[in-house]
C-alpha cells in the first residue's frame, strides 16, 4: 500500500492530535532566548556579540545563575564562552545562562580508553558520526544511567564544547534497556485517541544557532529522505515537514507554535519518561531547537519537560 496523501494525512493527524489546550493564563512575563559570544560580565551586566555580529547588553538578574559544565556564578563565565540565555521583559533581563552547552545523542559505535573514553556515536543520518570525550571524573555519574557502554545501545548526554569537541560531563536521561534497532511497539489504543498527545520533549543543538522549530519523529520517508524516520513507541501520527505543532510544557503551562523543520528519527528511538513535575508517558514526542525550548520554559541541564502536542 501506498503512503496516504498529504491532504488524507492532515486528516488523520487531525483526529488523532487535535489542538492541545492553550495553558491556563498567568501573570508570567514571556520568555526569550538569546545566544551570543561573551564579551564581558559583570556582576550586573552581561555584553555578548549576537551570532549576527550586533553588540547586546543585558542586565542580570540578582536571583540569575549559570551552568558552564557545572553551577557557576555569571561573573565566572570566561570571555569568549557561546551563551544562550533565558531572558524577561522584552528580552533585557537575563536570569539563566548556559555556556557553550551540547547534547550529545546517538546510538553508540565504539568505546575507547580505560580513564577518559573516547566514544564514537551515530547520531542519524541527517546529523552523522560525532566523537566525544567522557572525562574519568564524569563516566561514573554517566555509567550509573548508561550500564550499557557497548555499541548497538543509545547513548544521551548534556555537556560542553571544549577545544574543538565535546565533553560528555552529566546523563541527559536514563539509557533504553533495548539497543537502539528494537524500540519497543506504540501501545494498542481501544475507544479511540484523545486530542492532544502527552509525552516527552527534548532538545538538541544541531538545529541553526537562532532557529526556533522542532524535530518529529514520525515523517514520512519518502518525504525527508531518512531511512530512519517513522519510529516511535509514543503512538504519534505522521506529519509532514512544515507542519505547525502547538507544544505545552505542561510542567510551566507556557505554549507555542512550532515549525517542525527536521527529522526525529533519533528521539523516536527513546522510549523514557520525563519526570520533570511529573512523571509523563513514555516516548518522546518533539525534539526542540534550544531557542525554542528554553522559551518555553525548559532548562537545558535538565534536558526534558513534560510536554503535550496537539495541531498548531
Amino acid at each position: 500500500m501506498g503512503y496516504p496523501s498529504v491532504e488524507r494525512r492532515r486528516v488523520l493527524a487531525a483526529a488523532v492530535l487535535g489542538r492541545a489546550p492553550d495553558p491556563a493564563p498567568d501573570d508570567a512575563d514571556p520568555l526569550r532566548a538569546v545566544a551570543g559570544e561573551i564579551l564581558d560580565v559583570s556582576p550586573h551586566l552581561i555584553i555578548i556579540e549576537t551570532p549576527d555580529g550586533a553588540e547586546e547588553r543585558l542586565v542580570i538578574a540578582p536571583w540569575a545563575t549559570a551552568w558552564h559544565g557545572k553551577d557557576a556564578a555569571p561573573t565566572d563565565l570566561p570571555v569568549g564562552s557561546m551563551v544562550l540565555m533565558r531572558a524577561l521583559r522584552d528580552g533585557r533581563v537575563v536570569e539563566r545562562i548556559w555556556a557553550d552547552a551540547t547534547r550529545i545523542t546517538g546510538t553508540i559505535l565504539s568505546v575507547q580508553g580505560r580513564r577518559d573514553l573516547t566514544v564514537e556515536l551515530d547520531c542519524g543520518p541527517h546529523r552523522g558520526h560525532r566523537t566525544i570525550t567522557i572525562p574519568y571524573r564524569a563516566s561514573g555519574r554517566l555509567q550509573v544511567r548508561h550500564p550499557k557502554f557497548e555499541p548497538g545501545y543509545l547513548f544521551d548526554a548534556i555537556g560542553i564544547r571544549q577545544d574543538g569537541g565535546s565533553l560528555a560531563l552529566l546523563p541527559a536521561t536514563s539509557q533504553p534497556p533495548y539497543p537502539a534497532r528494537a524500540v519497543p511497539a506504540p501501545p494498542h489504543v481501544h475507544g479511540g485517541m484523545p486530542a492532544g498527545i502527552s509525552g516527552t520533549a527534548t532538545w538538541s543543538d544541531t538545529f541553526d544557532q537562532e532557529e526556533r522549530g522542532a524535530a518529529y519523529p514520525m515523517l514520512e520517508r519518502t518525504d525527508t529522505g531518512c531511512a530512519q524516520a517513522g519510529v516511535s513507541c509514543a503512538g504519534l501520527p505522521y506529519l509532514s515537514v512544515g507542519s505547525q505543532l502547538r507544544v505545552t510544557n505542561v510542567c510551566s503551562t507556557r505554549s507555542a507554535d512550532v515549525p517542525v523543520v527536521a527529522c526525529g528519527c533519533v528521539a523516536g528511538r527513546f522510549c523514557d519518561r520525563c519526570v520533570e513535575c511529573d512523571t509523563s508517558p513514555r516516548g518522546r514526542i518533539v525534539e526542540l531547537s534550544p531557542f525554542s525550548y528554553v522559551e518555553l520554559g525548559g532548562d537545558l541541564v535538565n534536558g526534558c519537560f513534560n510536554a503535550q502536542i496537539g495541531l498548531g
